[in-house]
């Protein structure tokens, strides 16, 4: 069934969960919210956005190199204390990130932080292609809205899909570990360099090669 973005955003006040697991949550429980609550709780998700606003300024800075150097990435995790930073748990997530990134390639950690004029841009892109498909006028921002929840999953890390499992986004990931480790996490910055970045060169399937060097 079809989950009203006003059903979303009234489980998330409700819960503090994320937008992509509350609409799953409620897509699971038919629509249901005190269903999908119920659920959130269950998968420990709803209790890991209470801990959202705590102060997080330990963790690690963790580098990963895919293949003979030709693609780097550094990345920035926090959590709240050095004892959890120096779990083997904690060091795995940031690890799984790292790669996430070298395969995935995110431009951006969350969508928050995509610049106006870069969604200004994609929306017009959008909203072209649909009148060019012959769409009426008066439908055509409704389906901008609805293609741009694509284009956040490519560019943002928190909502692409996890290359270990593809069935959980990176937010829902973050969330499992916050709810496990019983303290807030913060992926907070990340860079990520390619060899010949820029240049004209042949395209490999990177999400393929850094699975494969990783053995999944």
């Amino acid at each position: 069934m079809a989950i009203s973005a006003s059903a979303v955003k009234e489980l998330r006040e409700k819960t503090g969960a994320g937008m992509l697991d509350c609409k799953k949550a409620l897509e699971e429980a038919g629509g249901d919210l005190t269903k999908a609550a119920e659920l959130l709780r269950e998968k420990g998700l709803a209790a890991a956005a209470n801990k959202a606003g705590r102060i997080a300024t330990e963790g690690l800075v963790e580098s990963y190199i895919h293949g003979a150097g030709r693609i780097g990435v550094l990345v920035e995790v926090n959590c709240e204390t050095d004892f959890v930073a120096k779990t083997e748990q904690f060091r795995e997530f940031v690890r799984d990130i790292a790669m996430q990134i070298a395969a995935a390639s995110p431009q951006y950690v969350r969508r928050e932080e995509v610049p106006s004029e870069a969604l200004e841009k994609e929306k017009e892109i959008l909203r072209n292609q649909a009148l060019n498909e012959g769409k009426p006028a008066h439908i055509v921002d409704k389906m901008v809205e609805g293609r741009m929840s694509k284009f956040y999953e490519d560019v943002c890390l928190m909502e692409q899909a996890f290359v270990k499992d593809q069935d959980k986004t990176i937010s829902t990931l973050l969330n499992e570990k916050i709810a496990a480790i019983g303290e807030n996490i913060s992926i907070r910055r990340f860079v990520r360099f390619e060899l010949g970045e820029g240049l004209e060169k042949k395209q490999d399937n990177f999400v393929e090669e850094v699975m494969a060097q990783a053995k999944l």
